[in-house]
């Protein structure tokens, strides 16, 4: 057979070349169980020897499969690169990836205008399944995916929604272990930092360190920030002006903590002799902190991993022995408390 050197090899050709037929080349392919051994070196070899590349859009229309699985985060693009959750989390869903021949796509959308074409797209059978994280109150696109049949796993408890399945941390025990820890160490004016209140962390959270000051009879004194350290910073000056005598401050991740930290030694406040201050996530910047930051450790990568290896069960349609994860948090104590 006699190709023009810049032509594109063919199944056919392919075909020829391994002295098989045109079904047995598309098996091998899509990795059918269904070809003899012999059959199958023989069409590798072959596909090896010509450069053989397979046509990916007419995989698709056949297979009704894409490879691909897409992430979509509901934050701005300065959020998702500039805060190490985000890439936790994204490094996690590759590495349970990497082995499955499934690509990832990150999609990020905020405006209603943005999300309703993101939404078109992916029930447009352009993906096999998506991951959502960062989900803020009755976000209509995980229903809109599941009615799509489009296979989806949330990362973290969503407000006002039923999903099929979601990953999450127990976050309201790990905001109750820390500010039972600064009671421990004698603390009575324990103020938080609380996350968005349209999202199920930032309520948990803030469950948690109600239920602790609760259980000691102590007051509450809130203020809420967006889980970015600017917020914490604008929200510990708020605190100092409401109770300049208060001795411990839980942040509802580590970021405000540290803008909290900022704030708290510009006013000559020493940490922890005068105040003690707790974050939640135990990112990188936690024990390079000045002080270290005592944190509530999460593992955020184990949390992209368990949401990517939920989505390829789903996708490949086997049925979840428990589709929702909650992994345990537990508090890592360092200098600042």
């Amino acid at each position: 057979m006699v190709r023009r050197a810049s032509a594109r090899p063919t199944l056919e050709e392919v075909a020829a070349r391994a002295g098989v037929g045109r079904g047995t080349v598309s098996r091998v392919i899509n990795g059918s169980p269904r070809v003899s051994e012999e059959a199958r070196e023989a069409v590798l070899a072959a596909i090896d020897e010509l450069g053989y590349v397979p046509n990916r859009a007419a995989r698709t229309l056949v297979t009704r499969r894409t490879d691909t699985v897409a992430l979509v985060v509901a934050e701005s693009e300065q959020r998702v690169f500039d805060e190490p959750f985000f890439a936790g989390i994204i490094r996690g869903i590759s590495r349970e990836l990497n082995d499955t021949g499934l690509q990832l796509l990150l999609a990020l959308a905020r405006s209603p205008e943005e999300y309703a074409r993101l939404g078109n797209y992916l029930t447009g059978q352009h993906v096999d399944g998506v991951l959502l994280t960062s989900l803020h109150g009755d976000d209509p696109l995980p229903a809109k995916l599941e009615a799509g049949g489009v296979p989806t796993v949330l990362g973290g408890r969503p407000l006002g929604l039923s999903p099929v399945s979601y990953v999450d941390v127990d976050n309201r025990h790990g905001a109750r272990e820390a500010v039972e820890h600064l009671l421990r160490g004698g603390r009575r004016r324990i103020a938080t930092i609380a996350g968005p209140q349209d999202m199920g962390v930032g309520v948990d959270r803030l469950a948690g360190y109600r239920d602790a000051l609760a259980g000691a009879g102590l007051p509450e004194l809130v203020v809420y920030g967006d889980f970015s350290e600017a917020s914490g910073v604008a929200a510990a000056a708020e605190l100092l002006e409401r109770d300049p005598e208060l001795d411990a401050l839980f942040a509802a991740d580590d970021p405000m903590a540290l803008g909290a930290m900022r704030v708290l030694k510009k006013h000559g406040r020493r940490i922890p002799e005068d105040v003690a201050v707790i974050g939640f996530e135990d990112s990188a910047s936690a024990p390079i902190a000045d002080p270290p930051l005592t944190t509530v450790h999460q593992s955020v990568e184990e949390m992209g991993r368990r949401m990517a290896r939920l989505l390829i069960s789903r996708i490949q349609g086997v049925a979840l022995a428990d589709p929702v994860v909650i992994l345990q948090p537990h508090l890592v104590v360092r200098e600042s408390a």
